[in-house]
């Protein structure tokens, strides 16, 4: 029997003992890697429930929605899980910048400091 063939249940994600997944925002029509941000089972659910990705702040410690300061939103077209269930895929269509410098992604350099990236907002203006 193929994956294709197998009943759909939905998975059980394995938030570990912090009660965060990683989960990495790409565009869902360019592949582009836009941003990782850390998910709780809260803001799973309120990904799930309103189509807006939805994050965990670690160093703030709360919940947050992507875009609320900057406008800069992302709409999830599909949320997908490895197969260890310990980390997401949000594919999404990316409002702006996805990143809070300014740039469409935050993956904008190489290691050896390359500037690589697009800058779509001045973030003096944003934040």
């Amino acid at each position: 029997m193929s994956d294709a063939d197998a009943e759909t249940e939905p998975i059980d994600v394995d938030f570990g003992e912090d009660g965060l997944v990683p989960a990495v925002a790409q565009d869902a029509d360019s592949g582009e890697v836009l941003m990782l941000a850390y998910v709780s089972p809260e803001a799973l659910s309120r990904t799930r429930e309103t189509g807006e990705a939805h994050y965990y702040s670690r160093s703030r410690e709360e919940l947050w929605h992507k875009g609320d300061t900057s406008g800069h939103t992302q709409t999830v077209r599909e949320v997908r899980v490895d197969c260890d269930a310990d980390t997401l895929l949000y594919l999404v269509d990316q409002e702006g910048g996805a990143c809070h410098t300014g740039h469409r992604s935050c993956f904008h350099r190489t290691i050896d400091g390359e500037h690589v990236g697009e800058r779509v907002f001045d973030p003096d203006e944003v934040y």
